[in-house]
């Protein structure tokens, strides 16, 4: 089987629908979302998505009462998990979805998983650890790197595709750099999550 899986969205709709339009087009049966919707209006458009969703809680999911209403409507393809991590097993193999770098590396050293996807560093990664793959499919917001990708995971080589999103924007611009700076703000450096 193969799994689409995404990652830090952060509101950037205009990337997602251009995500969903080439996941379509893939052989994947289903979506892993590893967190960071930012807004409801994201998980609106995964509620309409032509593929099952399954979502984690990242570090920035605004109102997630609203995220949550709106996955419990009629006919919903998003189902969201309880917390910022969740395993599932599919067609044979156990897999590890996180927000968190530091949870996944752990988590692929345990020899538990056949692979742990992770995102919030919007850094697209793949290695193997052991027999354990390791991948972060990237940022579909693209905000921190301006390279908006995913990822297709294919259950029968445990291997993955990371796959850029032409076509795509970004919201971090010369302006919000500007911004930013004046007020003294560092996007993704107020926590150290890394490898």
């Amino acid at each position: 089987m193969k799994i689409a899986i995404i990652s830090d969205v952060h509101d950037n709709a205009h990337n997602l629908v251009l995500a969903l339009e080439l996941i379509y087009k893939t052989e994947a049966e289903k979506i892993y979302f590893l967190g960071d919707f930012a807004g409801a209006a994201i998980a609106n458009l995964l509620v309409s998505s032509k593929l099952p969703v399954f979502a984690i809680w990242g570090n920035n999911d605004g109102d997630k009462a609203l995220i949550t209403k709106f996955s419990f409507k009629e006919e919903s393809n998003l189902e969201i998990g309880f917390d910022n991590y969740d395993k599932v097993e599919v067609d044979g193999r156990n897999l590890f979805l996180t927000h968190y770098p530091m949870i996944a590396k752990s988590m692929a050293k345990s020899s538990d998983y056949d692979a742990v996807f992770y995102g919030h560093n919007h850094l697209k990664h793949k290695e193997m650890i052991g027999d354990c793959l390791l991948l972060n499919p990237g940022e579909v917001g693209a905000y921190k790197t301006g390279k908006p990708t995913f990822a297709i995971y294919d259950t029968k080589t445990n291997d993955a595709e990371i796959i850029d999103i032409p076509n795509s924007i970004t919201t971090n611009t010369e302006l919000a750099q500007r911004k930013f700076k004046e007020i003294s703000y560092e996007f993704n450096k107020l926590k150290g999550h890394s490898l």
